[in-house]
């Protein structure tokens, strides 16, 4: 299946399409007798031993051909869980040393580089959503810019209410596991029907929130961040953070099925974060609304 998740769906990611693991067509005018296929993926293992021509193979070569490992995930250079799990969290400690840094380096009062950051961070998230080719750099950059901002505001909040920040962390980590445990037990299934209503919502909240930000700009105020409809407002963008991690677990899911290729952890890694991002800000809001000072 096909995720909606713009970050997975970029054309020729998780696919075989792109010559995944060796699965790629032929070239044209391949010359009679090259290995189209590129480099031996088992090169290493016993299967790359071979005899010269006319010459059979002795019992303990045969021995060690038919009972010696077989190429693994790691050999054939495609994507594997631990793959995901060790980009993501190359991702994550970037973003928060960089959260680290704004927190002890800018006075709470002090937006206009948080501001800045995350402006910057936007765009580059943008373009590594919709750029074909995975760029670590790109999304390495993107971690620190996003961290850097989220470090700022969560400084302010924390200033105003103490304890906040622990909370939103605590508040964001339970709603992964929970998501997590939901999607490998089968209770939450991503079917396209799933799909397509979760992200009809989450267009009508983005458009939402963007006609309230212009409202305030302009000295208006909605009530979609205080009061009971800013309660309803902050659980329902979390729970729309909660269906992204759905879909960024079909999508991991699926491109390891398929046999993507390692650098693809990447984007999968990408993806994560920016689930985990939106629920912690969502979370971070829903929390300072519940204590009373939005």
């Amino acid at each position: 299946m096909r995720s909606s998740n713009p970050v997975f769906s970029r054309e020729g990611s998780f696919t075989r399409d792109s010559g995944y693991a060796g699965f790629g067509a032929a070239q044209a005018g391949t010359q009679h007798g090259q290995n189209q296929y590129g480099q031996n993926p088992y090169a290493g293992t016993p299967y790359a031993q071979q005899q010269p021509q006319g010459q059979p193979m002795t019992d303990e070569q045969l021995y060690e051909l038919y009972n010696g490992p077989s190429a693994g995930p790691a050999a054939t250079g495609r994507m594997t869980l631990d793959d995901v799990v060790a980009r993501t969290a190359m991702t994550l400690l970037t973003l928060v040393v960089a959260g680290a840094v704004a927190w002890f380096a800018l006075p709470f009062e002090n937006f206009g580089f948080a501001i800045a950051a995350s402006l910057v961070a936007m765009v580059v998230g943008l373009v590594v959503s919709f750029k074909r080719s995975v760029s670590p750099p790109l999304i390495l950059t993107y971690a620190a810019l996003q961290g850097f901002a989220m470090g700022a505001v969560s400084h302010a909040f924390n200033t105003m209410l103490n304890g906040i920040v622990i909370q939103a962390v605590l508040g964001t980590a339970a709603v992964f596991g929970a998501m997590l445990f939901a999607y490998k037990s089968g209770r939450i299934r991503v079917t396209a029907r799933y799909q397509r209503i979760g992200i009809a919502i989450a267009l009508g909240f983005v458009l939402l929130m963007m006609v309230n930000m212009i409202a305030m700009a302009f000295g208006a105020d909605m009530g979609l961040r205080s009061g009971p409809l800013g309660i309803v407002v902050g659980l329902v963008g979390i729970g729309l953070g909660a269906f992204f991690l759905s879909l960024d677990f079909a999508a991991i899911e699926e491109a390891i099925a398929q046999g993507a290729p390692q650098r693809e952890s990447w984007r999968a890694a990408f993806g994560l974060t920016l689930s985990l991002v939106w629920i912690y800000m969502e979370m971070l809001r829903l929390i300072a609304i519940l204590r009373g000072d939005d």
